[in-house]
């Protein structure tokens, strides 16, 4: 192996010198300028912890929803509102058919189980 591309697979170099800046220097580039394509990357999805799917019986789907969305509908219209906010993020219709509150140990709400068909 050339001593030039050992010493800079080893990063031999040391601080201050040209060699040190240029390698610094592509490091940088390509941070910044590869396609986020390379590693199949996502944006994010705001608020997604908020409603996770769970494995359910047939012909049944099962969501856990986290308090603060269930909280903010009121409970006259929560099965409508859920069902249209669960058809908007997995682009499949759901119709509610119950809600269940999770409680734990100390009695302190934890979340929701929301059930529907799809």
């Amino acid at each position: 192996m050339p001593k030039g591309l050992r010493r800079l697979i080893l990063w031999d170099y040391p601080r201050g010198v040209w060699q040190y800046d240029i390698i610094c220097a592509l490091i940088l580039l390509f941070i910044f300028a590869s396609p986020t394509r390379w590693f199949n990357d996502q944006p994010r999805i705001p608020n997604a912890a908020q409603i996770t799917s769970l494995p359910a019986q047939p012909g049944e789907s099962a969501f856990w929803i986290d308090t603060g969305l269930v909280t903010s509908i009121p409970e006259e219209k929560r099965l409508d509102e859920l069902g249209k906010i669960l058809t908007a993020r997995t682009r499949k219709q759901h119709v509610m058919t119950r809600i269940e509150p999770i409680y734990d140990a100390d009695k302190e709400l934890k979340g929701y189980m929301a059930f529907s068909k799809p």
